[in-house]
């Protein structure tokens, strides 16, 4: 998997979280392509208002650039493509929300950040929280996801 962005400090530990991603999901991605941001609390209260008619500071928000269902397989947008790459599209992180939510869920910032950035990802791979069905799903796949890289919730 391709990931950029600027996440720099972060970039080579969220490789890997998605790595694990791939291997619960039983997904390939090294032909994917997911770009991964910090930005400040202006920007992420800006955008949220833009792209979501929302006026406020928010975590993590994610732009896919595909309409995928979380049922469907990444092979089922070969033909999306270019040069080999398929784009997932883009998620955005607030490092300051992530550091502040960390304090207040008492874990680590390494753990709110990698639970926002594979939130940000599954949004990418068609996973929702509108429906309580689908939410439980996306709960189940991260939760298990986070176990597995070991960055699990606290019991």
């Amino acid at each position: 998997m391709i990931v950029d962005g600027k996440i720099f400090p972060y970039k080579n530990k969220l490789k890997k979280l998605f790595e694990v991603a791939a291997d619960v999901l039983g997904e390939d991605f090294s032909f994917v392509n997911v770009s991964l941001n910090f930005v400040s609390e202006d920007e992420i209260k800006r955008l949220n208002n833009q792209f979501r008619q929302i006026d406020r500071v928010t975590d993590v928000l994610s732009f896919p650039l595909l309409e995928k269902q979380a049922s469907q397989k990444l092979t089922d947008f070969d033909s999306e493509r270019v040069d080999g790459v398929l784009f997932l599209g883009d998620v955005v992180i607030c490092k300051k929300k992530a550091i502040s939510q960390a304090k207040e869920f008492g874990h680590s910032t390494k753990r709110e950040i990698c639970f926002l950035a594979l939130h940000g990802l599954l949004h990418l791979l068609g996973y929702d929280h509108i429906e309580e069905e689908d939410e439980k799903l996306m709960q189940e796949k991260a939760n298990t996801i986070l176990e597995k890289f070991g960055v699990g919730r606290k019991r």
